[in-house]
Parts: C-alpha cells; sequence; structure tokens
C-alpha cells in the first residue's frame, strides 16, 4: 500500500496548477452527500410516499447518473474513495474505525483530497456537515485537507444525535442549547409509547442541520465573487430518528405506525415512518434552499450541483427505520454494509444548466472515485489530474457526448466479514467472509477460509438472486483476477482471506 499511496502524500506539493481551459471564471461546485440514503428514496427514481419535490427538480434539470456507485458500503471509507480517487483497494481508510477521544481513524497528512486539488487552484473550500476522516487536531481534520472552514459533526459517533450540546466550528466547539442526552436509549418501561409526551426528552431545541444549513448558505454568500467548492456531507437520513415538529406535521397520520421504543438501537420515536420521511423531506428542503440562493446571486449558470449518498439505506427495522415499508433500496439486493447492490448503488443527480442536457439520464458505470478527476475536469484543469489515480474523469458522459465505457468497477470492504466485488459490463463478482470472526480454540490449526466467487448477470438479475458462477467460468476467470491484482494489504485494515493465503 505505500508504494501505491505515495503520490498522496507528495502530490500536493509537487502539482502546479494547469491552464484553465475556456472557463472564466470556473464553475463553482456544490457538492451533496445524504447518509445511508437508499437509491430508492427519492421521488426521481420512484419514491411513491416521501415527497422530494426540490432533488426531483434537480434531476428534472439535470441529468441522473442510474448506474452510480458509492465509494463503500459505510461512511468513512466511502467517503475516503471521494475524497482521494483511490478505490477502496488503494485508500487508506477502509472501514468505519473509532479514534480517541474523537473522530475516526484519519487520512493521512498531505493527502492528494478533491479539496486540496481544488483549494491549489484557486476555489475556497467549505466543508458543512459529518466529517468522519479524523477527528480534531490528527492528520484527517478537514482543516488539514484542504478544506478553508468546516462546520459540523467531526465523529461519526456524534453524529448519532441530531440535538448535540455542540458542534465543530473550524478548530472551535460551539455549544448548541440542547439538554445531555444519549443517541442511544429505551424508552422507559412505564412510559406510555402511544403519548406523544413520552418522547419529549429526546429532542432539544437547536436541531443540528439547521444550524450547518445556515452555515452553508452563509459560505456561499461571503464567496460569492470567487470559485468555491461546498462539499455538503448532511447526516440525514441516518439514524437516530429525529425531527422538528413542523416537519413531523407534514407526515402526521400518512402511515400506519407502530411506535420504536428503541430495543433495536439508536432512540425512541412515537411514530417512526413518518419521521424517516419527515427527516428526507427537510433534507429536501434544504438543498432546495441552496438552489435558490445561488440562482438569488445570479449563479445559476456558473454553479455544478452534485446529489448523491455515502451508502445503500439501513437493515429494515434497526432503529425504526422501514426501508422495506419504503422501498428505500429499490429492487436491489443488500443493504448498508454489503457489497451487494442495495448496499452501494446510489442515487446520483448532476445539474449545470447550460452545460449539461436536461431531463437526461446516463447507465454508464460510474463511482465515487471518479469525482475527483471529473471535478477537475470540469473545472478546467484536466491537465492537472494526478497520475496513479483510480478513478476517471466521465465529464464527455455529462455533456451527452459518446464515452467509452468505464473497464471495470473495483469494491472491497473490510467490515461485515470482509468482502469484494467487481463490476465489468453487466457481469458482477461478489466474495464474502475475507475477514471471518476468528474460530474457537481448537486442537490443530484452523483450516484456512475457502473463497467462494459469486456471479450475477445484473442486466437479466439486477437483483442478484442467481449465482451462476458454475455456469460462466470464461466470465468468472478474468473477474477474479482484478479482485486478486486490485486488493493491496493494508495493516490497518486487513482481509486475512486474501492477505494470508
Amino acid at each position: 500500500m505505500k508504494t501505491r499511496a505515495l503520490w498522496i502524500l507528495l502530490a500536493g506539493a509537487t502539482l502546479l496548477p494547469g491552464k484553465a481551459a475556456e472557463l472564466t471564471p470556473p464553475p463553482n461546485i456544490v457538492f451533496v452527500v445524504a447518509d445511508d440514503l437508499g437509491y430508492g428514496d427519492l421521488g426521481c427514481n420512484g419514491q411513491q410516499h416521501i415527497r422530494t419535490p426540490h432533488l426531483d427538480r434537480l434531476a428534472a434539470e439535470g441529468m441522473r447518473l442510474t448506474r452510480h456507485y458509492a465509494g463503500n458500503a459505510v461512511c468513512a471509507p466511502s467517503r475516503c474513495v471521494l475524497m482521494t480517487g483511490l478505490h477502496p483497494g488503494h485508500a487508506p481508510v477502509r472501514d468505519n474505525r473509532e479514534a480517541r477521544p474523537e473522530g475516526q481513524w484519519p487520512l493521512p497528512e498531505g493527502t492528494a483530497t478533491v479539496a486540496r486539488l481544488l483549494q491549489l487552484r484557486g476555489y475556497v473550500t467549505g466543508a458543512f456537515g459529518k466529517w468522519g476522516l479524523g477527528g480534531p487536531g490528527s492528520t484527517g481534520d478537514p482543516l488539514r485537507q484542504g478544506f478553508d472552514r468546516f462546520f459540523g459533526y467531526n465523529c461519526q459517533r456524534h453524529a448519532h444525535n441530531y440535538y448535540p450540546t455542540y458542534l465543530w466550528d473550524n478548530d472551535r466547539r460551539v455549544p448548541l442549547d440542547n439538554p445531555e442526552s444519549a443517541a442511544h436509549a429505551k424508552l422507559p418501561a412505564d412510559a406510555d409509547p402511544t403519548k406523544p409526551e413520552s418522547y419529549r426528552s429526546y429532542s432539544g431545541r437547536e436541531y443540528a442541520p439547521d444550524r450547518i444549513a445556515e452555515q452553508a448558505r452563509r459560505f456561499i454568500r461571503e464567496h460569492r465573487d470567487r470559485p468555491f467548492f461546498l462539499f455538503f456531507p448532511t447526516t440525514v437520513p441516518h439514524l437516530a430518528l429525529q425531527v422538528p415538529e413542523d416537519s413531523l406535521a407534514e407526515y402526521a397520520g400518512q402511515f400506519p405506525e407502530e411506535p420504536y421504543v428503541g430495543d433495536r438501537a439508536y432512540l425512541p420515536h412515537r411514530t417512526p415512518r413518518a419521521a424517516y420521511a419527515a427527516m428526507v423531506t427537510r433534507m429536501d428542503r434544504e438543498i432546495g434552499s441552496l438552489m435558490t440562493l445561488v440562482a438569488s446571486l445570479g449563479l445559476d449558470e456558473r454553479t455544478v450541483f452534485v446529489f448523491t449518498s455515502d451508502n445503500g439505506p439501513l437493515y429494515n427495522r434497526l432503529g425504526g427505520t422501514d426501508c422495506e415499508f419504503f422501498q428505500s433500496a429499490g429492487a436491489f439486493r443488500g443493504r448498508k454494509g454489503s457489497l451487494y447492490e442495495g448496499g452501494v448503488r446510489v442515487p446520483c443527480i448532476v445539474r449545470w444548466p447550460g452545460r449539461i442536457p436536461r431531463g437526461t439520464e446516463s447507465d454508464r458505470i460510474t463511482g465515487f472515485e471518479d469525482w475527483l478527476p471529473t471535478l477537475l475536469d470540469l473545472a478546467g484543469h484536466a491537465a492537472d489530474i494526478p497520475k496513479g489515480l483510480d478513478g476517471l474523469s466521465f465529464v464527455p458522459t455529462l455533456r451527452g457526448e459518446p464515452q467509452p465505457p468505464r473497464p471495470w468497477l473495483y469494491r472491497e470492504f473490510a467490515g461485515y466479514g470482509g468482502q469484494q466485488s467487481v463490476r465489468q459490463g453487466n457481469w458482477k463478482a461478489v466474495r464474502q467472509q475475507l475477514a471471518p470472526a476468528a474460530p474457537a480454540r481448537t486442537r490443530g490449526a484452523a483450516a484456512p477460509p475457502r473463497i467462494v466467487t459469486e456471479l450475477y448477470d445484473l442486466d437479466s438479475d439486477p437483483a442478484e438472486t442467481r449465482n451462476v458462477a458454475a455456469r460462466h467460468p470464461e466470465v468468472l476467470d478474468p473477474l477474479e483476477r482484478i479482485l486478486r491484482a486490485q486488493h493491496t494489504p493494508s495493516a490497518a485494515f486487513p482481509l486475512p482471506a486474501l492477505d494470508n493465503p
């Protein structure tokens, strides 16, 4: 991994700004990443119960990418792929891992993030929301990874509570007017689960997403006269189920409900389906406010909007969610934590008025690693795209022009038992149990785990229900070679079945 990642440590210092092509000034970029939002949670992707009018308008005015893949199956490693342009077999962060006293496993010092590369080319950069790639003061602190401004949650664990007692404003804590409360609690046994007053202690006075969105809008207003990169990794709709009453009222009485008492992690809620829908609709409203602000400042034709999600939706009933009721994963198999389609195939919309054809869609296979080169290309700096990336610019696709298909898309995940996948055209190979739990102590040496590769034809079987590996060895063999070649061992995030064959 050290050899492969050497460019990470050097690129930020050695790359010089190139000549912007024809863009004077280069476009602003607003990049929104939802948290645990499924492919099927948007109206423009077929959602029937949740209203997302602003995102539906974004799709009507831009392009939907229908085969877009998150960087990984959970938060931190997915965002690492987005930031670095490296797929998960080469990226430095490959799973969620806590770091004390606050934060997660950090990006290395000097990582050539998309923020740093844009910053070097004259962009002012800001991140507003959930970071999760290095605690305050660590090498992964957003202020040390190319961002001029940060406001929100640094730590993913802290972000489990939408009414926290503080958020981070750059390198200082900002208190919020909320009481101390846990993000994981059960309804007391003597509380009536049908009464609203039983749940009042699980809310507060300052809803963190509102504070974060306010700062994001302020960033746009303050930097309207120069190119900006606004990274907006919202916490919505990640658990816990918490949303202000005005939004909850929009869905009051619309769904059959069963109170969630907190017995499956996170906080209780009296109307969990309405809460989930309201969280998504409130997020949509905040995105609409960003769109309105950009238009009011006369920046619409100079601003690229991107919307996507960091991974698929939660497994059903965790924390009170009901992703089966909402069909959050669409027709796909798997949820968050899985490399089946439902865990990593995510919604994606891109809009740039006058540059990206309106109301279009593309079925080109794209992934989070492609955004770093694509954004540099859109900004007029294609010549400055670093060597050694796994990502590929898909600017021709966004312009509606022909582009050769992606050769393949690789994923690996050290969590949830250890997994690998690769997609090539309509074929997808999947491996599991590459990091099995240690076996119970027995006599003699334990047998090494047997690696089994599944194969699916996604054109005929998008739900990955029929493993056809035995019928197509001619397809499986070259995909297995890619799986072997693209994994580089990581001491921090091992896959024992691959690292110690």
